[in-house]
C-alpha cells in the first residue's frame, strides 16, 4: 500500500457450465493479467469455478472432485504471484455442501469463506444443494492439499501491507444483516462479493442503490464480482456486473452483457476510509456490538466463537503510480447536479439567516455591497430569506463604501444591484474618514502596508455597525470559507458580523451560485438587467480593493496574485480538513488533479509541481497563523462536509506549530 491506495479488480470471466478445467483457465488468464497490472486483490463471481447454474450437477462428487483439484492447480499457477485471488466453488465439508469463496495467494490455500444466507425464493434454490455456514460448526478440513479453517464465524484476512479484508457472497449482501457489517466494525476495509445475481428489468439499479448504500454504511471499499456469459439461460440471463465502490461512490464498473472475459480494476483509498471511520462517533460505537454477540480475537487464534485474522503473504515491492482520476474542484458540483445543489445551498443558506431573524425579532440587515462576489452572494441570500418571510426587501440595507481603491466596475455594480433587487441604499465614502484616521495615528497615507489596507476595512466595519444600531438591524457578515482558511480577512473588520451567511461556502463554489442565480432571473421579463449585473460580476477579479487602481482604473490588487489560486487553496482545504491527509498525500492528488484534469472536463489552471508546491507552503503557512481569528467567528451556517466553526467541526490551538506538515513540503519532490 502506497499513500495509502491498493489496487483492487472486481473480474467476470466466461464460463462453461460444469467444466473446471474451462473454468481454470479463464480464471487463470485473468489473474496473470492482474499481476501485470499491479493488482494487489482480484475477485471472481460465485461458484467461478463450477458455473453457478449446474443445479442438481452439484451433487456429483465428480463435480466436486473436480472443482478442488482446479484449486490445487491454481494454488500451482499462483505460487510466484504476488496477488490475492479470491474465487467460488463447492466444498463438502462432511455431510454439509457449502458454497464457498477460497482465498489464494502464493501457492497458499489462506481461507476458506462459506456462504450464509442461501435465496430460495422466485428462481433461487440454492438449499436445493447447499447448506448455510449457519449450519456449519468450526472445523478443519483437508482440502487441496491444504488444512484449512472453515468456520461460522467472522474471517478477516490482512495483507502484508496492513490492508484488511473481508469476503460474503451474493445473498449475503441482501440479507436484512450483512455479514459485511460484522466484518467491517471488526476492521474490514474492504469487502469483496462472489455473486451470480441474474438480471430482471430494474433490478440493476436496485443493486447499484443496494452497493453503494452497504459500502457507505459500513464506510468500506465494496468490490463487487458476478456471473455472466456462459452461464445457463435455460431459466434467467446473467449480465456480468462488474462494480467498485469507495464508501458509497462508484469508482469503476463493467461492461453489462459483455460476452468477454473482462476485469475492471481501481484503486481503493483505505487511508481516506479510516480517517472517515476515526472521526465518525457512532462507527466506533458500532463496534460494541460486535463484542456483544463475539468472543473477537485478532490474534489468529481461532475458536468456536471467535473472529480469525488471517494473515496474507508478503510481497515485493511494487512501483506505484496514481491511476485514479482526482476532481481538482472538489467542492463544486458536477455540471449533472449543479442546479439542484446550488438550490439546496440557497436554501440552507435563507433558512439559517430566517431563523435568526426570527429569533431576535428584527426586521432589517445591514450589509456591506462592494460589487464583488462575497457580497453579492449575501445579498442574494438575504433577498431569499426576506421573501421567504414575507419581509419588505427595504429592510435590507445595502451599504456601499467606496475607498481608495474602489473601481468604477465594482461600484456601478454594487449600485445597480442593490436597485434592482429593491433594497434600501446607503452609499458612505470611507475616504475622508478614514485620512483622518491616518493623521490621528501618525501614519503617512503614501505608505500602501497592511494598516493602510486594514484601517479602510476597519472603518467599513464601524461604519456597517453603528448603522445596524440606527435601523435595529444586525449585520449580515460576507466572507467566505476559503478566507476563513487562509486568514484572508481583517481582525476586528470584514471578519466580524452577528451571522456569517458565506462562512461555509468557498470561494470556488461562489461564483457558480451566483451564476445560478443569474440564471433564474434572465428566465424573467423584468430580470435581464440583475442577471445582467451578476454576470458581470462573476467575470470581475478577486479583490478587496484597498489599494489604489492602476492608471487605466482597473483592479491593481487581484487577490489571488498575493494568496494564490482559490483552486488550489480549496483543494488543499478539503484533503487536510476532510480526511487529514499529510502534505505528501496532498501533493500527490493535486499533481493528477491539475495536470490530467480532463477526465472531469473542468475549467480548472493546470500547475507545474513547484507551483503547486509553493502554494501549499503557502497554505499551511496561513491556516496555522490564521487560527486565531477562526477561534472567533460569528455564527453562520454549515454546508457542506468540511466547515472551520469553532464551535462545530473545527477546534484547533491558535498557537499550534506547523512545523513537521511545512518540513514535509519542504521534502516533496
Amino acid at each position: 500500500m502506497k499513500h495509502g491506495f491498493i489496487k483492487v479488480a472486481a473480474a467476470v470471466p466466461t464460463v462453461s457450465v460444469g467444466d473446471c478445467q474451462y473454468n481454470l483457465m479463464q480464471i487463470e488468464n485473468l489473474i496473470a493479467q492482474a499481476e501485470g497490472k499491479g493488482v494487489e486483490i482480484i475477485v471472481f463471481p460465485e461458484l467461478s469455478l463450477t458455473g453457478y447454474t449446474c443445479q442438481d450437477l452439484f451433487r456429483q462428487n465428480l463435480l466436486i472432485d473436480a472443482a478442488e483439484q482446479s484449486v490445487m492447480m491454481l494454488l500451482d499457477f499462483t505460487r510466484q504471484l504476488d496477488v490475492i485471488a479470491i474465487v467460488g466453488l463447492p466444498i463438502a465439508v462432511g455431510d454439509l455442501l457449502l458454497n464457498c469463496a477460497a482465498v489464494i495467494q502464493k501457492g497458499q490455500l489462506l481461507g476458506v469463506v462459506p456462504k450464509t444466507y442461501l435465496p430460495n425464493y422466485s428462481e433461487f434454490y440454492e438449499k436445493r444443494w447447499f447448506a448455510s455456514a449457519q449450519d456449519l460448526r468450526h472445523t478443519t478440513i483437508r482440502f487441496a492439499g491444504a488444512t484449512v479453517v472453515v468456520s461460522p464465524s467472522p474471517q478477516l484476512f490482512r495483507t502484508c501491507d496492513g490492508v484488511v479484508f473481508g469476503v460474503e457472497i451474493c445473498e449475503d449482501v441482501w440479507a436484512p444483516v450483512p455479514p459485511s457489517n460484522n466484518l467491517a466494525i471488526a476492521g474490514a476495509d474492504m469487502v469483496f462479493n462472489l455473486s451470480a445475481s441474474d438480471e430482471l428489468i430494474g433490478k440493476h439499479n436496485y443493486l447499484c442503490s443496494l452497493l453503494s448504500q452497504q459500502s457507505a454504511r459500513t464506510i468500506t471499499g465494496y468490490i463487487y464480482a458476478s456471473s455472466g456469459f456462459g452461464e445457463s439461460t435455460q431459466d434467467v440471463v446473467y449480465g456480468g456486473n462488474a462494480l467498485i465502490y469507495e464508501n458509497g461512490r462508484l469508482i469503476a464498473e463493467g461492461e453489462r452483457f459483455s460476452m468477454n472475459a473482462q476485469m475492471v480494476t481501481a484503486q481503493i483509498d483505505v487511508e481516506m476510509l479510516r480517517a472517515e471511520r476515526r472521526g465518525n462517533s457512532t462507527y466506533v460505537n458500532a463496534q460494541r456490538d460486535l463484542k456483544a454477540v463475539l468472543s473477537t480475537n485478532l490474534m489468529g487464534n481461532s475458536s468456536a466463537n471467535s473472529l480469525s485474522l488471517i494473515e496474507c503473504r508478503t510481497t515485493d515491492p511494487h512501483d506505484f503510480c496514481l491511476e485514479r482520476a482526482i476532481d481538482p474542484l472538489p467542492f463544486v458540483p458536477r455540471p449533472g447536479e449543479m442546479s439542484q445543489s446550488c438550490r439546496d445551498i440557497f436554501t440552507i443558506q435563507q433558512m439559517g439567516l430566517a431563523k435568526r431573524l426570527v429569533h431576535t425579532g428584527c426586521k432589517s440587515v445591514v450589509i456591506g455591497i462592494s460589487g464583488g462576489l462575497d457580497s453579492t452572494l449575501a445579498l442574494l441570500v438575504c433577498v431569499g430569506a426576506f421573501d421567504r418571510l414575507k419581509l419588505e426587501r427595504r429592510g435590507i440595507v445595502g451599504v456601499t463604501m467606496p475607498g481608495f481603491g474602489t473601481t468604477d466596475r465594482t461600484y456601478h455594480n454594487a449600485m445597480s444591484l442593490m436597485k434592482e433587487l429593491g433594497i434600501s441604499i446607503r452609499e458612505i465614502s470611507i475616504k475622508k474618514s478614514v485620512m483622518q484616521h491616518f493623521e490621528d495615528i501618525g501614519h503617512n497615507a503614501d505608505n500602501h502596508d497592511v494598516t493602510y489596507e486594514n484601517s479602510q476595512a476597519r472603518e467599513r466595519t464601524q461604519i456597517l455597525m453603528d448603522v445596524s444600531n440606527q435601523v435595529g438591524g444586525f449585520v449580515v457578515g460576507t466572507g467566505d470559507l476559503s478566507e476563513l482558511a487562509l486568514g484572508w480577512a481583517t481582525y476586528n473588520g470584514d471578519h466580524m458580523s452577528m451571522y456569517g451567511v458565506n462562512a461555509g461556502v468557498p470561494k470556488t463554489l461562489i461564483q457558480h451560485l451566483v451564476r445560478h442565480v443569474a440564471g433564474q432571473y434572465a428566465e424573467k421579463a423584468d430580470g435581464q438587467e440583475v442577471s445582467r449585473t451578476l454576470l458581470d460580476i462573476v467575470d470581475t477579479p478577486i479583490s478587496p480593493e484597498l489599494i489604489p487602481a492602476n492608471e487605466k482604473g482597473e483592479i491593481q490588487q487581484k487577490t489571488e496574485d498575493l494568496v494564490g489560486p482559490y483552486e488550489l487553496h480549496d483543494f488543499f482545504l478539503f484533503y487536510f480538513l476532510r480526511y487529514g491527509f499529510s502534505p505528501e498525500k496532498i501533493f500527490l492528488l493535486a499533481q493528477q488533479a491539475f495536470q490530467q484534469k480532463e477526465v472531469f472536463n473542468r475549467n480548472a489552471g493546470h500547475y507545474d509541481d513547484a507551483t503547486i508546491r509553493h502554494w501549499l507552503k503557502t497554505f499551511l503557512r496561513r491556516f496555522f497563523a490564521q487560527q486565531f481569528k477562526r477561534s472567533c467567528l460569528p455564527d453562520g451556517p454549515k454546508i457542506g462536509s468540511v466547515s472551520l466553526s469553532p464551535r462545530g467541526d473545527w477546534r484547533m490551538p491558535s498557537d499550534a506549530a506547523a512545523n513537521i506538515w511545512l518540513r514535509q513540503t519542504e521534502e516533496l519532490a
